[in-house]
């Protein structure tokens, strides 16, 4: 295809956990039907990405909302499960030589005639597609320079952001995206280091959870030093860890040992029973990380806050083999049934989180007016 030719974003691009394309492809179909856009998914194994393209149809009514970018504007990226990062794009793989790929790709960002306030490269998260991590870094500032000094510089004060997805070296989707409503790290993938002291490396699986559903000031009016949270099956520490870093008093119940290094902060009483069978009187906190069946875990977070023992949580769901996007939306269903039945208000999101495995991370903010009534 020449790059001079009429590009149609007629896909969104969708990066996601390598093994749960199928999943992501579900997900992205789902908001499809429900905006009542004819779309078709192509996946492939393990390759970490999946392309939801538009059929555009002669017959297609042209008051009609059904192309990319407008089905992408109307679902909220927090909202979504299993997608890390999207754009939307052309369908064609544009393929750029070696020897001067920054002309290609000028053209092609041209013949897109967009604005756009910044520059995301990315590729999968796959041993191939780490292996141009190098590549998009020395590549990037190259690329800026090349875009800003065109005639017609086409980096604007604009909510866009240019998206370049590499498959390989010089096979490219090019698109773009929101800055108001994308990830807000590069593919998605926060870059958290390991701390040395904490227990096990689940703690960094809370630690994004933080970040990733809670504001600056969410974080710091509902992480209060002093508050106070229980940790479902808690041990060895690595959840505890985190909480107790932000200052919270934490109750950590396991029949496993805990952290010797973190018991001695005296921040953590330690009780040895069953999560499903503990009662509390009122936290802050709720949190939990168990090996448990999905549903089983929802049900007991979702007597937690009809019991009024909790003010928020964030727990892990570990997935089933097969049909997982529904078995999460069915978890889901479970706890928002629960809540509305109680008459709370509430905020839950649900996600994938880049440090989670065969599991997803959830989230419930309870409205504080309404936990205190």
């Amino acid at each position: 295809m020449s790059a001079t030719s009429p590009l149609s974003l007629n896909q969104i691009v969708a990066l996601c956990r390598p093994g749960f394309e199928n999943d992501c492809a579900n997900e992205l179909m789902f908001h499809a039907s429900q905006h009542q856009c004819n779309a078709y998914v192509k996946t492939k194994p393990n390759t970490g990405y999946v392309q939801l393209i538009i059929i555009e149809t002669v017959e297609q009514d042209i008051d009609s909302n059904c192309n990319a970018l407008s089905l992408m504007n109307n679902i909220t990226f927090n909202q979504l499960i299993f997608v890390r990062q999207w754009f939307v794009s052309t369908t064609e793989v544009s393929v750029l030589p070696e020897k001067d790929r920054i002309t290609e790709i000028s053209q092609i960002i041209k013949t897109l005639n967009v604005k756009f306030n910044d520059i995301e490269l990315s590729y999968a998260d796959t041993n191939e597609g780490k292996s141009l991590s190098k590549f998009c870094k020395q590549f990037l500032p190259h690329l800026q320079r090349a875009l800003k000094n065109k005639k017609q510089n086409q980096f604007q004060k604009s909510n866009n952001k240019l998206n370049i997805f590499f498959l390989d070296s010089t096979h490219v989707f090019i698109g773009i995206n929101q800055l108001n409503n994308s990830a807000t790290v590069a593919m998605g993938i926060p870059r958290l280091r390991m701390p040395s002291s904490a227990p096990s490396r689940s703690t960094l699986k809370l630690d994004e959870a933080i970040t990733t559903f809670l504001t600056l000031e969410q974080q710091q009016q509902l992480l209060k030093p002093g508050m106070r949270a229980v940790d479902l099956g808690a041990a060895p520490g690595g959840w505890t860890w985190q909480l107790v870093q932000r200052q919270l008093f934490v109750t950590a119940i396991d029949n496993g040992p805990m952290d010797k290094a973190l018991m001695k902060t005296e921040m953590v009483e330690h009780l040895k029973t069953d999560a499903f069978t503990y009662s509390q009187k009122k936290v802050d906190w709720l949190v939990c990380d168990m090996v448990e069946q999905p549903h089983r875990v929802t049900k007991l977070i979702a007597h937690w806050f009809a019991k009024g023992w909790c003010k928020h949580a964030i727990f892990n769901l570990k997935l089933p083999m097969n049909k997982r996007y529904e078995a999460v939306r069915q978890c889901e269903k479970t706890l928002c049934t629960a809540l509305d039945k109680i008459g709370q208000i509430y905020s839950l999101q649900t996600k994938q989180l880049y440090h989670d495995r065969e599991e997803v991370t959830v989230c419930v903010l309870l409205d504080h007016e309404s936990f205190n009534t």
